[in-house]
């Protein structure tokens, strides 16, 4: 007695080959669906050659990434990447290390410390200087210290209970040693209407204990 495989393949045998009408290529009768009838045809070329092409690649990927870890993956090559750009950052712009700071004298630092100062500074600090709500900067006394060091941390740090805010992420390190160098430079200038000093005094960078 003929088992059910051999009887489907009896079946398939005595049936004629049918043939699509317009591309005249063989039909394969068992695949049908909603009318429509499959192609035998064998797939293109250049989709099989892509189709390895895809596999080999795998293989090279699954080695390099994660047998043989020999390469980085995307997340860990931007961290890298952010970390030696910080640090030739660092190295080309010596205001971007608050120890290494020095006060600017040349005429280009000094206009564009202006250019930030009346820019910011001014609303606070009166235009020449003098303070309103913000302290005076012509005279030597200071209240968070007189070195280009302190004022750094002061404009980074902000003090929000005096209603000084941070400038760190609106300002370059360069532009904040610009504008620091500039409010030095105001520094018995004797501008009009002076506010009364406020904080210590300091001269040529020491704190005088008077």
């Amino acid at each position: 007695m003929a088992t059910n495989d051999e009887k489907i393949k009896n079946l398939h045998q005595a049936k004629e080959p049918e043939y699509d009408e317009i591309t005249n290529e063989q039909l394969i009768s068992d695949h049908e669906y909603d009318g429509i009838r499959e192609l035998d045809n064998d797939l293109p070329p250049w989709w099989k050659y892509l189709f390895y092409l895809t596999i080999v690649f795998a293989i090279v990927f699954i080695l390099v990434y994660h047998v043989f870890k020999s390469a980085d993956f995307q997340e860990v090559q931007y961290e890298k990447e952010m970390a030696e750009a910080a640090e030739l950052y660092k190295r080309s712009d010596p205001a971007a290390d608050a120890a290494s700071l020095t006060v600017l004298t040349d005429d280009e630092s000094m206009a564009d410390g202006k250019v930030t100062y009346d820019k910011i500074c001014s609303v606070c600090h009166a235009k020449s200087g003098e303070g309103l709500i913000g302290p005076n900067f012509t005279d030597e006394y200071w209240i968070h210290g007189g070195t280009i060091q302190d004022m750094y941390k002061i404009v980074i740090d902000g003090v929000l209970e005096k209603g000084m805010i941070s400038y760190k992420d609106q300002l370059s390190p360069k532009q904040i040693q610009n504008v620091l160098s500039y409010i030095i430079s105001l520094e018995g200038t004797n501008p009009p209407n002076p506010k009364a000093p406020q904080g210590d005094r300091w001269v040529n960078g020491e704190k005088l204990v008077e």
